[in-house]
């Protein structure tokens, strides 16, 4: 009787058994289809990516294209929902959870047509496309040769975003004029009259010698007559598109809520970046808080320093005095390389685990940095021999103030985002979509906390230092108020200007490119404060809950080892670990 009673149970066992097992084949099977998938709809991202197969082609980015691509994840998402989540795994249902929040984010970008607008006040197509001959593999002809099909197919590239954008135009949705002054100098840096000016040609002048003399000859020559048939052609047809057409037709306003369904959009952008169901409300007061909160900081700096002015003296004499700017750009590279090799001798106490990538200090390039952000991390492709890029910009040198060198090193470099990307490319366990992801509350929020984390480990000793730290954590919470003024609460471009230029000490510069970039990224600028905070809270709890046995390495290892996650699966990560460390102990 025992054994037939016993049976049923171990039938009913096997069945739940074969069932999650099934789930989870059948889960990993789609993360491959959809993986291959994105190889082939993207070639550019496959190359950084590591995947060689369409090294000589563009991306096919037509109306056509955007919607078949959005049948695809719909049918996707359609297929993940019919999944049983409670079958499987603790890991695949984290790893179900982040592929959800990427074909979500496709299929929304495609309902709010946002591909119309395939670029920013300093990204794009045109911008990233300048990228290549750094990302590509250049060792052998065959190389060589997919890299010049790439170069001769740009014209065709540059028309289909044409034709997105005539839609735009038409749609009414185009990037605000505003933001677009000076834009030309993006794309007239490529005009030239002589190919061995392109940046496109560099690869041409150190093809390896291992390769016949016939050989480079020919390449050099195909090279040549590539750059000035294609790439030149293409960014002089797209100058001339964008002179005169659409930037006198680019509206007016500056708001994502002025868009069709622009009120909707904004919402879904917050809710992308934040990862959190939080309303803009709820945002601009938490900003309001931050500013407030840090501005008492900042003013305790002004008396320690003796400074006998008001605020607004103190950030003039900050924006004016010589002692707080590099002469010449080497004088600001070698200072950013030092403050980074600084760090680097404190890394082995912060964290357990670090990226076998290198990492270089470098300007950012000459045709981009007038309209570009003060710093960025820029990552290497997945099998290349070039490290991973902390870009300082060199352009406009009183502008870059060395108050605030510290700060953005260790958010840009190391420990932030090259630790961040660079581990989580190395994480040869989780999937390919994970690997490769970026989540902004993520990677922006661990940036930030690298800024405050620093001193934890001696820097910022000098009091003007530790105003700029404080003044870009203030310049954080900053946006939290002026991304949500503009987009949804009807502030003006001189609104967000002023509020950012009288509670920072960053340059007047600075104020503008930073504010186009909020115009031009709705949503984006919100990701770097809401993510600090919730990374900082998680943290507060660990260290409570454990007391002396909370270690620091550990805890940035659940932090960084699961690769970019949203906030709220952060937080269930963080609390496994506590749970874990308390029953034990």
């Amino acid at each position: 009787m025992k054994v037939l009673t016993i049976l049923p149970i171990l039938f009913l066992l096997l069945l739940l058994s074969c069932t999650a097992e099934d789930s989870q084949n059948s889960l990993g099977i789609l993360f491959d289809e959809e993986w291959a998938f994105r190889m082939e709809e993207n070639p550019l991202f496959a190359t950084n990516a590591g995947y060689h197969e369409y090294n000589d082609r563009l991306p096919s980015v037509t109306e056509a294209d955007q919607k078949r691509r959005y049948e695809y994840y719909s049918d996707l998402m359609e297929r993940l929902e019919a999944m049983d989540r409670s079958s499987l795994s603790e890991t695949d249902q984290i790893n179900t959870d982040i592929f959800k929040r990427q074909i979500w984010e496709n299929i929304e970008n495609y309902k709010f047509k946002a591909y119309l607008v395939p670029f920013t006040a300093d990204d794009g197509f045109h911008i990233s496309f300048a990228r290549i001959p750094d990302q590509v593999p250049l060792a052998t002809v065959s190389d060589y040769e997919n890299y010049i099909k790439r170069l001769n197919a740009f014209p065709g590239y540059v028309d289909q975003h044409l034709g997105l954008l005539r839609t735009g135009i038409e749609s009414g949705i185009t990037m605000p004029g505003i933001v677009l002054q000076g834009y030309e100098v993006t794309i007239e840096t490529h005009i030239v009259d002589d190919p061995a000016k392109s940046v496109f040609y560099k690869p041409f002048e150190k093809i390896p010698s291992t390769l016949a003399e016939s050989e480079r000859e020919r390449l050099e020559e195909t090279g040549r007559k590539a750059v000035m048939d294609g790439v030149v052609k293409g960014y002089r047809n797209l100058l001339n598109f964008m002179v005169s057409e659409y930037i006198p037709k680019a509206r007016t306003s500056i708001g994502a809520s002025e868009l069709p369904n622009g009120r909707e959009y904004y919402a879904q952008r917050v809710k992308y970046f934040t990862t959190l169901d939080m309303s803009v409300d709820e945002i601009h007061q938490l900003g309001l808080q931050e500013v407030k909160r840090i501005r008492s900081e900042m003013e305790q700096i002004i008396k320690k320093v003796g400074f006998s002015g008001s605020f607004a003296d103190f950030l003039k004499f900050l924006r004016t005095d010589p002692r707080f700017y590099a002469k010449t750009p080497e004088e600001l590279l070698k200072q950013a390389s030092y403050i980074a090799k600084q760090m680097d001798a404190k890394l082995p106490s912060l964290f357990k685990t670090m990226p076998r990538l290198p990492y270089g200090v470098a300007p950012v390039p000459d045709h981009l940095a007038p309209k570009y952000t003060t710093g960025r991390y820029v990552g290497a492709a997945l099998g290349s021999t070039q490290p991973g890029y902390y870009w300082v910009n060199t352009y406009a040198l009183d502008r870059r103030p060395l108050y605030t060198l510290e700060a953005l090193t260790f958010h840009e470099a190391v420990p932030g985002h090259h630790l961040q990307i660079a581990l989580a490319r190395e994480l040869q366990d989780l999937p390919n979509f994970r690997r490769f992801s970026y989540i902004s509350a993520f990677g922006e929020g661990w940036g930030l906390y690298c800024e405050w984390l620093a001193k934890e480990v001696g820097f910022y000793t000098d009091p003007y230092s530790e105003f700029g730290r404080l003044t870009y954590e203030m310049w954080r919470a900053c946006r939290l108020v002026v991304d949500t003024g503009m987009h949804a609460m009807g502030w003006t471009r001189k609104q967000a200007m002023d509020y950012l230029g009288s509670n920072t000490a960053l340059s007047l510069h600075n104020v503008r490119t930073e504010t186009d970039r909020y115009i031009s990224w709705p949503g984006q600028a919100l990701a770097y404060k809401i993510g600090e905070l919730k990374i900082r809270e998680l943290r507060q709890k660990a260290e409570q809950a454990l007391g002396g046995k909370f270690d620091i390495r550990e805890f940035h290892d659940i932090v960084l080892l699961n690769g970019a996650i949203p906030l709220t699966t952060l937080e269930n990560l963080v609390q496994d670990y506590i749970q874990k460390h308390t029953a034990t102990n």
